[in-house]
């Protein structure tokens, strides 16, 4: 129907009706936008400055290089931290069992046999840009679901003011002498980087060897304990003379001018465990550019320096920063494929929970 039969004011209501419903549905639109965050803002503003992290990194110590990428990008990091006695397998539980609606993006954590367990189980997605091309092949996945960077290594932790540097153990076979009976404590393999320093046990010296290790340490009295900086802190005050560990735990003990020294943890004269740092993008990540930024951060220079200068004083992989940091570079590392590590990681636990505890 035209509107040439229309009065004036059957016109002019007509008009004031349409102006209405037009300012009513902006009016709806914006309270929409304003309570609910369209799909459109989401992904403009809101989706694009953020990022979920879950680290199983201390977070004293990721905290600075989190901060530095937030500075950088302007992208805020939601970041969740693992507790000391459950360091990595929490947040590995998490991720598995939120796997078919995940809230995290991008994995770093302190340790590479879980997130190699994470890649197994198909939670992981290949990741690759320009800062993976060329990076070395045992520290990282074939298929880009996780690299490794800035290591850390296995070590034996003593109390300097007990034990002598010549006296000090400086391989596992050493500590299995019976003169350490009753003066040794080891976190529980359960969780962290212990379970996957046995299992390389198992991996390297095969089944029976690893058992008569174990039984061994028994024979010696070896007490477990929650964590490997409750065991550093058991050396330092006296209540232990040594301790499996991990390098980083050492420096932050030397740190607190504690009475601690170190020797690498030696497996059969071939060697010392190298545990690097890993990060991973997850599968279905809810929001993969911000989470490709943070992949990207995570394997760069930059990141591997800063952790270099920190505490932990892990040693870098990036070739430019090698000659800088030579005091952080570990001797020797053992020739392990970690793959091989996580066959055993099961059976590594078990076993030692079986005959340790």
């Amino acid at each position: 129907m035209g509107t040439m039969g229309l009065s004036f004011m059957e016109l002019v209501a007509m008009r004031v009706n349409s102006r209405i419903v037009h300012c009513a549905g902006i009016l709806i639109c914006v309270m929409l936008l304003s309570l609910s965050g369209s799909s459109c803002r989401k992904s403009s503003v809101s989706g694009a400055g953020e990022v979920v992290l879950y680290c199983s990194v201390d977070q004293q110590l990721a905290e600075p290089a989190i901060a530095e990428f937030e500075k950088r990008t302007g992208i805020r990091v939601l970041a969740r931290y693992d507790t000391e006695a459950q360091k990595t397998v929490g947040l590995v539980q998490k991720i598995i069992a939120e796997a078919a609606s995940p809230i995290a993006d991008v994995f770093w954590s302190n340790e590479v046999s879980h997130t190699i367990r994470l890649a197994r189980q198909s939670l992981l997605t290949g990741y690759a840009s320009d800062k993976t091309v060329n990076w070395p092949a045992g520290l990282a996945d074939a298929k880009g679901r996780w690299y490794g960077f800035a290591l850390r290594a296995r070590v034996i932790a003593y109390n300097t003011r007990t034990v002598s540097a010549r006296d000090a153990p400086k391989s596992l076979e050493d500590v299995l002498n019976d003169r350490w009976k009753g003066r040794i404590v080891m976190a529980a393999p359960e969780f962290g980087t212990t379970g996957s320093d046995v299992a390389s046990w198992f991996a390297h010296y095969g089944y029976d060897r690893a058992r008569e290790i174990l039984q061994s340490l028994k024979a010696n009295k070896i007490r477990l304990v929650s964590g490997n900086s409750t065991a550093v802190r058991m050396v330092a005050t006296g209540r232990a003379d040594i301790c499996f560990t991990d390098t980083d735990d050492v420096y932050a003990a030397q740190r607190n001018n504690w009475p601690v020294a170190m020797n690498y943890l030696d497996q059969a004269g071939e060697g010392v465990l190298v545990i690097p740092n890993t990060a991973a993008l997850l599968k279905n990540a809810p929001h993969p550019v911000n989470a490709a930024r943070l992949m990207d951060f995570l394997l760069s220079e930059e990141l591997e320096k800063m952790l270099a200068e920190s505490y932990s004083r892990n040693s870098p992989i990036h070739p430019n920063l090698a000659g800088r940091f030579e005091e952080c570079l570990i001797p020797r590392p053992l020739s392990i494929d970690y793959n091989a590590i996580v066959d055993q990681l099961q059976t590594a636990v078990t076993t030692a929970g079986v005959i340790l505890r």
